[in-house]
């Protein structure tokens, strides 16, 4: 697989750090694309997560477009405090791996507990056209949300004090 040069792209603390976000499902993932210099995230689209060469074929074309210095991941970490392991939650850390092994770049993962539904409101209160459906673009949503949260959270101090 043809790798994109890392020379050109920025630290992912740089004001100019470009991120990919996921929200990573069985049979759909949803992307988004953020940018450390505006602190917002845009949603991208969604991609078929069968068959998966499919699926990486695509993510290689959104890498070497949008040459992102890191990959933020949505994951479902349970609301309460429970023994039971959610089997999703081990295919998307996979998802994570393989992201970091193909690309190498970091892989930061954000709780994306509440990002469906949250997700669904922010839909009907912004819905672009009457034609466009909440479950053609749930995935794609969730994602762009995912990453928005993790954009505000890690914000640079200097930024928010200006």
């Amino acid at each position: 697989m043809a790798e994109s040069s890392t020379n050109t792209r920025p630290d992912e603390h740089s004001r100019n750090a470009t991120f990919l976000g996921f929200d990573y499902g069985e049979k759909n993932t949803g992307v988004a694309v953020g940018q450390r210099i505006t602190g917002t995230a845009s949603t991208l689209e969604t991609l078929r997560s069968q068959p998966t060469d499919r699926m990486w074929a695509a993510i290689t074309r959104l890498v070497e477009t949008w040459q992102p210095a890191a990959f933020v991941v949505g994951v479902p970490y349970p609301i309460v405090e429970t023994t039971e392991r959610n089997p999703m939650i081990e295919r998307i850390l996979k998802f994570c791996r393989s992201l970091e092994g193909r690309y190498h770049r970091p892989v930061h993962v954000m709780d994306e507990a509440l990002s469906t539904r949250e997700s669904q409101s922010i839909f009907y209160d912004r819905r672009p056209k009457k034609s466009v459906r909440f479950t053609d673009i749930k995935d794609e949503l969730a994602a762009q949300l995912i990453l928005q949260t993790w954009l505000n959270y890690t914000a640079p101090r200097e930024s928010l004090d200006a």
